[in-house]
């Protein structure tokens, strides 16, 4: 597993000073987790409280999960081609709950041309096979610091 890059504590906070607290779920029909579960661990090992949400998941069970658990990020893995019904959707009950100040990235096998799409709906990151695990950390930690400033 690859190094995670040095800490500061600013970059280990989430909103209220407490750890970054991220969501990471498999929306939709696929039955491939590993690597949700890689990234999951990576997370956790940088100082992140990680919730696994799972296989199977819907968005309204994501968003659910989210909102209970107070998450400062939902990370969704993808890998059946679903991803322009399920990420959007997600966003949409963010929005309904008047939490878009989550952040929400995604990984998996999504097409440039529906990254950009999912991109301008408001999905922070988007990585691909070949993303390094350092890259994933220093990202989720750039993207919990925008929702502190915002909190």
């Amino acid at each position: 597993m690859a190094k995670s890059p040095p800490q500061t504590e600013a970059s280990k906070q989430g909103k209220g000073g407490r750890p970054i607290r991220v969501l990471i779920a498999k929306p939709g029909l696929d039955g491939h987790d590993r690597g949700a579960k890689v990234v999951a661990r990576a997370l956790r090992d940088a100082g992140m409280e990680v919730i696994y949400a799972g296989l199977r998941q819907t968005p309204e069970d994501i968003v659910a999960a989210a909102m209970e658990e107070d998450v400062d990020l939902i990370g969704l893995s993808i890998l059946s081609g679903a991803h322009n019904v399920l990420i959007p959707r997600v966003l949409e009950l963010l929005k309904e709950r008047k939490a878009t100040d989550v952040q929400v990235f995604a990984g998996g096998i999504i097409p440039d041309e529906d990254a950009a799409k999912l991109r301008k709906l408001g999905v922070r990151a988007i990585f691909g096979p070949g993303a390094t695990l350092a890259t994933i950390i220093e990202t989720a930690r750039s993207l919990a610091a925008k929702r502190v400033a915002r909190a």
